[in-house]
């Protein structure tokens, strides 16, 4: 890739940087959720691609609503077109909060972190409140999920309306220890439903 120099170093007047061209993010599929158990993205089912057509996919989700008081959202993968989620899984969080009454707090859950779980999901954040008003927003980079070398590394970034009540931002990362493609990805809560908000499925070029 050439080096595109610009004269006294201005940008004011540029109109065009000729041939330099970027990557882009390739919208993908959107789950609704209502009420829903799980939402789960398989490749070749319903338009969903989950395959070696990009290197990196990027998963958000928005104004996610759990039925159920005081649960985690998580994730899980397969390697067998969703007949099963129970990929080994090693991985590590930790989240700053601080409460509608002034307090802070800064942690990495014991209960959250994981070892080479197979049927535990991954907990990207956790303690999501119930309320009307109470959601969690967030990103979930997969890299790679079809290699068949390496591990599946992931990272996330999400925050909430936790049920204590608090804003709480929790960043995770860690890998899927398989060879394997993962051909699969599942999101759900710890107990209850999902009960609105919605996921989109990007590749990124």
């Amino acid at each position: 890739m050439s080096i595109v120099t610009l004269n006294n170093r201005a940008v004011r007047s540029v109109t065009t940087f000729g041939s330099v061209s970027g990557g882009s993010m390739v919208f993908i599929k959107k789950l609704t959720a209502s009420s829903s158990g799980d939402l789960s993205f398989v490749d070749g089912a319903n338009s969903v691609v989950l395959d070696n057509t990009y290197k990196e996919y990027l998963f958000t989700f928005k104004d996610i609503h759990p039925g159920t008081d005081e649960v985690t959202f998580r994730v899980n993968f397969s390697i067998d077109s969703g007949s099963n989620y129970n990929v080994a899984k090693t991985g590590t969080n930790f989240y700053a909060g601080h409460t509608e009454g002034d307090a802070t707090g800064f942690g990495a859950p014991g209960g959250q972190q994981l070892g080479q779980a197979t049927g535990k999901a991954y907990v990207i954040l956790g303690d999501i409140g119930s309320g009307n008003d109470e959601t969690c927003a967030g990103y979930f980079h997969l890299f790679n999920p079809s290699s068949t070398t390496f591990v599946k590394h992931w990272t996330s970034t999400a925050t909430m309306y936790g049920s204590n009540p608090q804003s709480q931002v929790t960043h995770s990362a860690g890998y899927a220890n398989t060879t394997s493609a993962i051909d699969a990805v599942q999101f759900s809560m710890s107990s209850g439903n999902i009960d609105a908000g919605d996921i989109c499925l990007y590749g990124i070029n």
